[in-house]
């Protein structure tokens, strides 16, 4: 073994030591922005999780509760991630949701190292919130805290399912609109994404209470201990998320180095057997034969050039593969 593979860690079988292999997957967030944006993610979920939960709390009391205003908390939980993304975006990227974040990691727009301190700090950032809530609200008004439930009249699947609908909107909205490669978005990401929010609450708070974010259901989980169903609120909106990212960053928008990889592939398994099949302007006025006259137009033609007489040229030129 040389002492250059020993100065880098290297062992006898050849791999890297796992002290090396921890610094090198932790790489470049022992610095201040990293951890700027770590406090960030913890510090906006506070603040979104307790205004958006004090949405949901009846000062009618037990006695004589009030009637749910949809879209009060639809309009409090909206405008609240819009002003948070508004404030930290420039920070951390304003994901403030654990879904988020997972379907960032998906489309490699952050490290997985980064991804498990953000998810982290949104989870606590989410605890502390509904339990600044819990203390500062009357005992006998608190009743549920904005714990997130399933509609009695449905199943975990149908909760499933609804979940993972909102929060693929949700996951859509945000990479359309913080898409570098546009330039036809001129209003308000932020308020675009609080809008997404607050559209998701008004159509599911009746069936699952309107989630979308893993760590806003999991802060008031851990206050109250109420865990009836509360898995959904993970898979579905991470599920949702991954496909919300995954489709818009590789099928419907993709950049110009992931078209450029599926160029690759495509070509290395649909290699040419006999030529092209390509058109060419047809300039001449016509073409006379014993039994047909060919006006100007296109002439179909199968390009049989193969070999080192095809290196060179741009594959672009070539219109269609032969199959």
């Amino acid at each position: 073994m040389s002492d250059r593979a020993a100065s880098r860690g290297w062992g006898k079988c050849g791999r890297l030591c796992k002290c090396e292999a921890i610094m090198v997957a932790f790489k470049g967030i022992w610095t201040q922005p990293f951890w700027k944006a770590v406090t960030a993610e913890f510090m906006a979920m506070l603040i979104f999780v307790l205004l958006s939960l004090g949405s949901t709390i009846n000062w009618g009391g037990a006695e004589k509760p009030l009637p749910v205003d949809m879209v009060l908390i639809s309009l409090c939980f909206g405008l609240s991630i819009a002003t948070m993304v508004q404030c930290i975006g420039h920070i951390s990227g304003g994901h403030i949701n654990p879904a988020v974040t997972i379907a960032m990691v998906c489309t490699r727009k952050i490290s997985l190292a980064k991804s498990f301190f953000y998810i982290v700090a949104q989870c606590l950032g989410a605890i502390a919130g509904a339990g600044i809530l819990y203390l500062v609200t009357p005992r006998k008004l608190v009743g549920s805290l904005g714990v997130t439930q399933v509609h009695s009249e449905l199943s975990a699947g149908h909760g499933l399912v609804v979940e993972l609908i909102i929060t693929f909107q949700l996951v859509f909205t945000i990479f359309a609109s913080c898409d570098s490669k546009r330039s036809d978005v001129t209003g308000s990401v932020a308020l675009a994404i609080g809008l997404s929010v607050a559209i998701g609450h008004l159509f599911a708070i009746g069936y699952t209470g309107a989630s979308m974010n893993p760590a806003r259901s999991f802060g008031p989980a851990v206050i109250m201990g109420k865990w009836e169903n509360h898995w959904i609120y993970w898979v579905g909106p991470i599920i949702g998320a991954v496909l919300a990212g995954t489709l818009y960053e590789y099928v419907y928008c993709p950049d110009d180095e992931v078209k450029r990889r599926f160029k690759e592939a495509f070509n290395k398994t649909n290699q040419p057997s006999k030529g092209k099949y390509i058109e060419v302007e047809d300039t001449r006025s016509h073409i006379e034969t014993d039994d047909l006259l060919l006006k100007p137009g296109i002439v179909h033609v199968i390009d049989l050039e193969r070999g080192d007489d095809k290196k060179g040229r741009d594959p672009t030129n070539e219109v269609l593969s032969s199959v």
